[in-house]
């Protein structure tokens, strides 16, 4: 049976990335969830897509200017959902405390070499804190915070984000010892997803909104999907 994430919660129902997001997908059933990790500048696990907080916030600046208590003076503005209530920034810390999913994707965003030591020993502590240690998988794009992932938090699940197919995604998965492939769905072919199942990856496909392409997902065998609507991904894949 293929698993169902919600993305960035329930990205296509809730303003993306919120405590109400990650809510919505619950209630909808869906007990996995994707989201994205930022650094905030007293170095916190800030949960939040963007490096520029214009789009979501309204407001000037970047995330790693501002302290975790700033950021949560902020609200996640969206338009397009009419949402009828505040939804401030979380932290990682909070969301791990409010929400129990039975896998989290949390996926690092680009950092600095540094940054990105500083980002997994945060994770690993927070693991540890919540004792979510199987249930937790560390992915990005970024060879910095895979490399930091595979030297300071080795006994965290690793996954490469992979939405381009000029570099071999599952090659390059393999180099970082990863046990999960998170790919764009445009590059998820039949032929792709048995050699990613051959090389013992998790084949988790990203953003998959459409009934129909959750079905051919299905078909070809694909692990996991990940969704802005996770209820209606739940109800297509229910009998399949």
């Amino acid at each position: 049976m293929m698993l169902v994430y919600g993305h960035r919660g329930a990205k296509g129902i809730a303003p993306e990335n919120t405590l109400a997001g990650f809510r919505h997908c619950l209630e909808a059933g869906v007990t996995r969830c994707e989201l994205d990790l930022q650094l905030s500048l007293d170095e916190q696990l800030i949960v939040f897509h963007d490096n520029n907080l214009k789009r979501l916030t309204g407001r000037r600046g970047k995330v790693k200017h501002k302290t975790a208590a700033e950021l949560q003076h902020y609200s996640i503005r969206d338009t397009a959902l009419n949402w009828p209530t505040t939804c401030p920034i979380p932290t990682l810390a909070q969301l791990f405390a409010c929400c129990a999913f039975d896998h989290w994707q949390l996926e690092v965003k680009p950092l600095s070499r540094k940054k990105s030591v500083i980002a997994i020993k945060a994770i690993a502590r927070l693991v540890e804190q919540f004792e979510l240690q199987d249930r937790v998988t560390i992915t990005s794009s970024s060879a910095q915070v895979l490399k930091a992932a595979q030297h300071y938090a080795p006994h965290i699940s690793r996954g490469l984000v992979a939405e381009y197919g000029w570099l071999d995604p599952i090659k390059t998965a393999m180099r970082y010892q990863c046990s999960l492939l998170a790919l764009n769905w445009t590059l998820c072919t039949e032929q792709r997803t048995q050699k990613a199942k051959s090389a013992g990856l998790h084949l988790s496909v990203w953003t998959v909104n459409e009934p129909k392409l959750m079905l051919r997902l299905a078909q070809y065998e694909v692990d996991s999907l990940i969704t802005d609507f996770p209820g209606l991904a739940s109800a297509t894949l229910g009998n399949y």
